[in-house]
């Protein structure tokens, strides 16, 4: 069997914790900030995680991670 291509848009997005979940960004930081509250725009910065019904898909884009 030849070898699995990862997936280069997922590696850009996905990485992988210690203990094996996928950590993610989270969505809506990139523009129309100003009607964003502080508190809001702090909690995007944050890291977000795969929900595990998408585990399956993720492990499947990024054989190698």
């Amino acid at each position: 069997m030849p070898k699995m291509k990862t997936h280069r848009g997922a590696a850009k997005r996905f990485g992988k914790t210690g203990t094996g979940k996928f950590k993610r960004s989270k969505a809506f930081k990139s523009h129309i900030l100003t009607k964003k509250s502080a508190k809001r725009k702090r909690n995007l910065r944050k890291t977000g995680y795969v929900s595990t019904a998408q585990e399956k898909v993720i492990r499947r884009l990024l054989p190698y991670i």
